[in-house]
């Protein structure tokens, strides 16, 4: 059928095309996004007209009486479909934010089954439905990066976190969406603002990215902006690995202990509260009035 390929070895093509961007308000997200060629923001914060860069907002659109009457996933698959069957030149895709691109999912399941949350939804159909809508609108700009070799960005907010007495960022979207959104990107990026200067800084990436074999000369110079783009994974001996694993084990079963001894203070603290309240048969009955005994007759001859 002529689908099986030559049996010679080829020349590999190895730019990267998918990437988070990640980091606090005013520290250079969006302006690092700008820098990719050709971009269109699809913009979630209602301030398209006030950027540059050609732009969208993406957003419900709603009736006088509050009621969706197109959500924001028709309008974001209309784009798509534009981009992926028209002329157009538009080279970059930018999501910003992803965040909240998924709470208008989110919003849209709960308004359509007039429920507070998805979780509302019995039988576990409201997860499922969200995690549908998330994984297409993934795997579609995918498929755009793919075959038109269109740059996706996904930009992220960031949380602080506390590691062993140690903070560092981590993007504010939840894990579960996080690994979906990263499994299908080639690079997880930060950007921070430290005094008057922005850094950028790879945080994961999909492979061991070479310089040379970055065919796209805009990406590859972009790149050579970014702190450890191109650094090659260091290898871990198998000495190494072991102790790196026994002290994640016993970090776990430290962590373990603590949760069981927090459990058990919880229960004893529960049982003595129950121990502290008076028995139904213990407990004071109202005191019944007596009748008053009359003083005895005197005695009479």
């Amino acid at each position: 059928m002529g689908l099986l390929p030559e049996n010679k070895k080829k020349v590999s093509k190895e730019t990267p095309r998918n990437f988070v961007i990640f980091g606090e308000t005013m520290n250079g997200k969006t302006y690092f996004s700008e820098e990719f060629p050709n971009p269109l923001n699809l913009n979630t914060d209602g301030n398209a007209e006030m950027i540059e860069t050609p732009s969208i907002n993406i957003s419900h659109q709603r009736n006088s009486k509050g009621e969706i009457t197109k959500s924001a996933s028709e309008l974001i698959s209309d784009i798509i479909d534009e981009l992926q069957g028209t002329k157009h030149t538009f080279e970059t895709i930018v999501i910003d934010t992803i965040d909240d691109i998924i709470t208008l999912f989110e919003q849209e399941i709960t308004e359509e089954h007039n429920v507070k949350s998805v979780g509302d939804i019995g039988w576990g159909k409201g997860h499922s439905m969200i995690e549908m809508m998330v994984r297409v609108f993934i795997m579609r700009l995918k498929e755009l990066s793919m075959k038109k070799k269109v740059n996706i960005i996904y930009i992220s907010r960031s949380i602080t976190i506390e590691e062993n007495d140690v903070s560092r960022q981590v993007p504010s979207l939840k894990m579960k969406w996080m690994n979906i959104v990263n499994g299908n990107s080639d690079y997880t990026i930060l950007c921070r603002k430290v005094g008057k200067n922005y850094i950028r800084k790879v945080e994961s990436k999909r492979k061991n990215y070479t310089r040379d074999k970055v065919d796209d000369e805009t990406i590859r110079s972009l790149l050579d902006t970014v702190i450890g783009a191109y650094d090659k994974s260091k290898k871990t001996s198998v000495k190494d690995a072991k102790a790196i694993v026994e002290q994640q084990e016993k970090q776990q079963e430290a962590e373990q202990k603590v949760k069981q001894k927090e459990r058990e203070q919880a229960e004893q603290a529960e049982k003595d509260e129950k121990n502290d309240e008076p028995n139904n048969d213990e407990k004071e009955q109202p005191k019944k009035d007596t009748p008053k005994r009359r003083p005895p007759r005197p005695l009479t001859k």
